[in-house]
């Protein structure tokens, strides 16, 4: 693999008062969702400087002025969407050769998309990935100038950012998905490729595990079976490979973000991470500096009160679950709904029950065998997979785990998963 130099992220000062960090521990475990919010909770937690920039870079979300101050007064849970943009910013388009330099690619697409719920007491956290290529009902949205764009019967989700356009899109992603999910959606923040490269730099790369070597011309990913820790660049191209894992579908690059997620949310309460203040300042520095937030992820206190919903959630509780799809008849290369399954899943958040995947994973991705814990450094350690059907509830549980539907897959922060790539070329 082409070794590659790695840019410098700016440092900071300690923080006066490193006590506090305990009070956001698992906020910081949920890929990028828990990485926005940490990040954002802790440097209000602080009294780090909401700077005008990114005040004014914010995006209003519909609804926004019945969103109450207390999350607790939030009835059915907390909704924030995610996502992840694939914007040319002048500082990486030098990266992806065609993507940024040919006209005909012009333009910005939500390439992930992330719905994270927080669910009423006993607090579950659950993390729904749409695929790029889902074919849904597209609503009417504003775009930059202010004006009504006509909506869409069928169209791919990853199109609505883009109809938003620079100043509108967050809030045409929160609105198509709020439709098809019938959730309200109370926070939304956005990041690019190159926000994720100096959020993975912050934290000092997360480690993935390979069981077949992984070899991605479109991505520039060779790698041989084993652990890696990829950090920036090699980070986000790994979330982006579809062609090196599994059969090259994008529901296996969502399986195989997963691997990433779930180990990251390891790290952040390792003590590699949770016992660094300036690791932490540092990559609220870098969320702050990265992310276009909506308005109502500007308020401090209700940062932190989001983090404070997290922070005793058991890794087993922390679900990373795929939107479930059918291949679309229209276009063997696209995806429909399986609305009957996501009913089952909506019904089971809306109920604030704990929910077991049954359904299989994608090839893309296969168990790990664990490693030795030490339950005295490893917060995960003891804590069983909600896939498990032997394992126990979590406590404050009136009822045993919901079984999703079989076309539902994923998995909980606390299984240890590879990648299954295609062959390491060498």
């Amino acid at each position: 693999m082409t070794s590659r130099t790695r840019r410098p992220v700016a440092a900071h000062g300690q923080l006066s008062r490193p006590s506090a960090w305990s009070q956001l521990l698992k906020v910081l475990g949920i890929a990028m969702a828990v990485v926005l919010v940490s990040g954002v909770g802790v440097a209000a937690y602080v009294g780090y400087d909401l700077t005008h920039t990114y005040v004014a870079k914010a995006v209003t979300l519909d609804g926004e002025s019945s969103v109450p101050p207390d999350i607790g007064a939030i009835k059915g849970g907390v909704n924030m969407l995610l996502v992840g943009s694939d914007a040319c910013e002048p500082e990486f388009a030098a990266e992806f050769g065609d993507r940024c330099s040919d006209p005909e690619n012009a333009g910005e697409r939500n390439d992930t998309n992330l719905l994270l719920h927080i669910s009423d007491s006993p607090r579950r956290v659950t993390v729904i990935t749409f695929p790029r290529d889902l074919m849904v009902p597209i609503p009417s949205c504003i775009d930059s100038d202010g004006n009504d764009t006509s909506p869409a019967s069928k169209q791919a989700i990853n199109t609505t950012l883009e109809t938003g356009g620079p100043k509108n899109g967050l809030a045409c992603v929160a609105r198509t998905i709020s439709k098809l999910s019938g959730l309200d959606i109370q926070f939304a923040a956005k990041i690019t490729w190159g926000g994720v490269m100096k959020v993975t730099d912050a934290i000092g790369g997360v480690d993935v595990c390979v069981a077949n070597g992984i070899t991605d011309p479109d991505t520039g990913l060779n790698l041989e079976a084993g652990t890696h820790t990829l950090q920036g660049y090699w980070a986000l191209q790994f979330l982006r490979t579809r062609h090196g894992v599994g059969d090259g579908s994008d529901l296996g690059r969502g399986s195989n973000q997963q691997v990433y997620m779930s180990s990251l949310a390891r790290k952040m309460v390792s003590a590699k991470v949770l016992g660094n203040p300036g690791t932490l300042l540092k990559l609220a520095n870098t969320v702050m500096s990265n992310v276009t937030p909506s308005t109502t992820l500007t308020s401090p206190t209700l940062l932190v009160q989001i983090a404070l919903a997290m922070k005793d959630v058991p890794l087993d509780q922390i679900n990373f679950v795929n939107y479930p799809v059918f291949t679309d008849p229209d276009d063997p290369n696209k995806v429909v709904p399986d609305y009957d399954s996501a009913d089952q899943l909506w019904a089971a958040l809306a109920a604030n029950e704990p929910i077991q995947v049954t359904g299989q994973r994608s090839d893309a991705v296969v168990s790990a065998t664990p490693a030795p814990t030490d339950p005295a450094t490893d917060p995960s350690a003891g804590q069983g997979a909600t896939t498990d059907p032997s394992a126990t509830p979590t406590p404050g549980a009136t009822s045993g785990p919901v079984e999703l539907s079989k076309n539902i897959s994923g998995q909980s922060a606390a299984q240890q998963t590879c990648s299954n790539g295609n062959g390491f070329s060498g």
